[in-house]
Parts: C-alpha cells; structure tokens; sequence
C-alpha cells in the first residue's frame, strides 16, 4: 500500500464536515468519517485508478456524500490536498499542489 499524508487543511475540512453532519443527525458525522476513511484507503490502495487532471491532481468521488477526495501521486507517495464539497468553492485547494511539491521533491 501507498504511504499517504493528509495536508492539514484537509484534515481540518474533514472534522468540520464531521460536526456539520452529526449536528444534522446523531451518527451521520461518524458514516462521513468512515466513508472518507475507506475513500482514503481506496487511494492508497489503487493511486493510480482516478484520472490524472491537467493540473496534476486526480479526485476520489465518495460514494454516499457530495464530496472529493483531491490528492496528488508522486514518487511513490500520496498526497491528500482536500475534502472538498462538490459544490462548494470550486478549486479552492489548488495551492496545496505547489505546497505538496515542495514537500516531496523528485527522486
């Protein structure tokens, strides 16, 4: 499997969807937090699987809530740029990219 690291920005979009949608329904926070968790791990398991985009990111659809997974594979590693609503503040994110490639420089 795929090491991954997960940006803090997008850990902060993750918990605060948690909250969004346990105060929306008790428990509905928790299936986010599990649905992204196994969207994650389909990444990590299969990087390559999703489109490449122009700008170099690729995006995981979850399967029961309007959100994507925005990540970046390079050597090796992947790289969680976003949660990100599919509706909400469109490409947002998209300095995360440059962050994520000065992080992990080519081999």
């Amino acid at each position: 499997m795929t090491d991954v690291t997960i940006f803090h920005e997008a850990e902060v979009e993750l918990w605060e969807a948690v909250a969004y949608y346990e105060e929306k329904a008790t428990g509905l926070g928790l299936d986010f937090e599990i649905e992204i968790e196994r969207s994650v791990q389909a990444v990590a398991e299969h990087p390559e699987r999703w489109p490449l985009r122009e700008d170099g990111t690729r995006r995981y659809l979850t399967h029961r809530f309007p959100y994507l997974v925005v990540y970046a594979y390079e050597n090796r590693h992947v790289w969680i740029l976003a949660i990100a609503h599919c509706k909400r503040r469109p490409l947002y994110w998209q300095n995360r990219i440059r962050e994520a490639e000065q992080d992990n420089p080519g081999d």
